[in-house]
């Protein structure tokens, strides 16, 4: 070996090993990366994504699940009826003349929930004014109602004409579209004439109502003629016709509501219902007054809540919960596991709170509203809930027994110009009092059942709520709770429920699910949720297969976290049915030229992307312009 090769020889060696630790360098370097970026998809998916995981819950889509539009969104609880109010916005309608047309879809086709025989509570906003006005169209007492009049027969308050209130949802409709509609009146029903005049299909969760609602069915004329048509009741993908219906509805959109409430159509209606047992005359049609005020508004959790006042217990029981949960102080306090527990506790005092409250026409509830609002009345509240125990009912300060209201059907609209409408609507029961007016085709309402009665007997083995009694042209409390959301005075969001006493609860976690917990829209919707009737003292919740195949079930940890905090749990095959649309604000397009109902926009209105979502636990679908 000659010098220069004994020379080489070290140089390549060294420059050997300084290759091998760079390869080692380079391996650290990226193994290091790669552990940041599945920390970095762990956290996202974790907490902005899924709300810190809250449980192990897969959140199932399809193309139809969801409707994104920067133009103009719907979500109704049955598919048709979200496109029926799109195409009403295609048109160049306002929200409102999309809630029209929907409404009145969700009557024909969803018969069970509501319908121009029931009542709704309905939130607007207007971009242009910012202004927010609440449309009471709850069913009100007849003039012959009386605080006992149940007293020899109780079943009578829910079963039969007896349990009728006098309806107010056209009535309700009119004076919406009087003040805000762009499009004919006439027009707005055609979609609905259609519907009942020439036949629907009957979708899962109406044929599962009737299955349901067999004995119900086939004891009155109407509904069997209409349901149960040559003595067979209809299934999912039979055709549903309802001949009166529609004629009922022609008359309506030719003549207006005075064709109802002070005309032949009234005459026949009351007959009917004066047949079967009832007390409706056309004095209470006539005087039938729809209730028109400035939307609640709750400052909360950041954001801007616009809801009904009394008589709907929604906007103060949810505004209650959530100062509760404001009260700790910081946002983990609606995460994780203990979250739950403190949500039910939170639930349990509203419950008992609520049943104070009545229609503030007949009966003083301002001091009662006012504590429900106060975040220092909620922070004494949120002291009284400890993390490791929950309570008996007695702890909790409930005088009275709740009300169990039933039923309802919710939808969302939001349109191009960023004007929304939250509207709930009801006959309460399935199929309300159980009779269908054959002159009218109308399914009766048996909104009476919401009111208390001083000689009542329930679960709860408390008192009757005085300040909820029947009187004359009184609105019984409810549990709705439509509600439209801002963030700055923008529009952030739509939510409302169906399914009675469940909505209350439903609605505040799909609020927290979103707007707190940072879940995707459908997934805030999904998720599994959790319920209190404060007595029986037990959580209820979700265990069951929904319409689109989904198995939706509060998970296995949740359960053992609940049950070590002394809950005791009850699976149920049932819960509220909630809409959501939503707004991206993160990246708004800001559009200060654009005229609003024909009229320029002086202001800066957001037109971020709307994403719209109908629970899966129905037949809903979204729709999009």
């Amino acid at each position: 070996m000659d010098q220069q090769q004994r020379m080489e020889r070290p140089l390549l060696g060294d420059r050997a090993a300084a290759n091998k630790k760079s390869r080692r360098r380079a391996a650290w370097v990226f193994v290091t990366v790669l552990i940041f970026i599945v920390l970095g998809l762990v956290v996202y998916h974790g907490s902005a994504y899924w709300g810190l995981r809250e449980e192990k819950y897969e959140q199932r889509r399809d193309a139809n699940d969801v409707a994104e539009s920067e133009n103009g969104v719907v979500a109704a609880d049955d598919g048709r009826c979200s496109d029926i109010g799109v195409s009403v916005l295609k048109d160049g309608g306002h929200a409102v003349d999309a809630a029209v047309a929907t409404a009145l879809c969700l009557g024909v086709v969803n018969p069970m929930s509501s319908g121009i025989g029931g009542g709704a509570f309905m939130v607007v906003r207007s971009s242009s004014t910012s202004q927010a006005e609440a449309f009471d169209m709850r069913e009100t007492a007849p003039l012959a109602a009386s605080k006992d009049m149940y007293e020899n027969n109780p079943q009578s308050k829910y079963i039969g004409a007896l349990s009728m209130g006098v309806p107010g949802e056209i009535a309700g409709l009119r004076e919406a579209w009087s003040k805000y509609g762009r499009l004919a009146w006439k027009s707005l029903f055609q979609p609905a004439i259609r519907l009942a005049r020439d036949g629907f299909v009957v979708a899962p969760y109406l044929g599962s109502a009737i299955k349901k609602s067999e004995k119900l069915i086939m004891a009155d004329p109407g509904l069997r003629k209409v349901f149960a048509p040559n003595g067979k009741l209809l299934r999912p993908g039979d055709t549903c016709y309802n001949v009166e219906l529609g004629h009922t509805l022609e008359a309506i959109a030719e003549n207006g509501p005075q064709a109802f409430y002070n005309g032949t159509l009234g005459e026949n209606f009351v007959r009917d219902v004066r047949q079967v047992g009832g007390i409706l005359t056309m004095e209470d049609l006539r005087h039938y007054k729809v209730e028109i005020t400035d939307a609640m508004a709750v400052n909360a959790m950041g954001y801007t809540i616009l809801g009904m006042p009394p008589p709907s217990s929604g906007t103060p029981g949810l505004a209650l919960v959530l100062h509760i949960l404001d009260g700790y102080g910081s946002a983990d306090a609606v995460k994780g596991p203990l979250r739950l527990h403190r949500l039910i506790e939170a639930m349990k005092h509203m419950l008992a709170l609520r049943m104070n409250l009545g229609d503030p026409d007949f009966v003083n509830v301002t001091d009662y509203i006012t504590d429900m609002l106060s975040p220092s009345l909620a922070k004494s509240l949120q002291q009284k809930i400890f993390d490791n125990t929950t309570f008996p009912p007695d702890y909790y300060m409930n005088r009275f027994s709740q009300l169990r209201d039933h039923g309802t059907s919710h939808f969302c609209i939001v349109d191009s110009d960023r004007n929304a409408v939250s509207m709930t609507t009801t006959v309460n029961y399935y199929f309300g009092a159980g009779v269908l007016s054959p002159s009218t085709g109308i399914v009766l309402n048996n909104e009476m059942d919401d009111f208390s009665t001083p000689t009542e007997i329930s679960v709860d083995k408390l008192p009757p709520a005085p300040a909820n009694f029947v009187e004359p042209r009184k609105r019984p409390l409810s549990s709705m709770t439509p509600i439209i959301i801002l963030k700055d005075n923008q529009l952030a969001g739509v939510i409302g429920g169906s399914g009675g006493i469940f909505i209350i609860p439903a609605v505040t976690q799909v609020f927290l699910n979103h707007f707190v917990l940072g879940m995707e829209p459908l997934a805030a919707v999904q998720y599994p949720r959790v319920y209190h009737e404060l007595v029986p003292n037990k959580v209820l919740y979700e265990n069951w297969t929904v319409i689109d195949g989904d198995h939706i079930e509060l998970s296995d940890d949740r359960k053992v976290f609940l049950k070590e905090r002394g809950h005791e749990l009850k699976a149920q095959a049932k819960g509220a049915i909630c809409q959501l649309v939503v707004q991206t604000l993160a990246s708004p397009l800001i559009d200060t030229t654009r005229k609003i109902g024909g009229q320029p926009n002086s202001g800066q209105v957001f037109h971020g992307m709307l994403t719209a979502v109908s629970d899966p636990r129905k037949d809903g679908k979204p729709a999009g312009l």
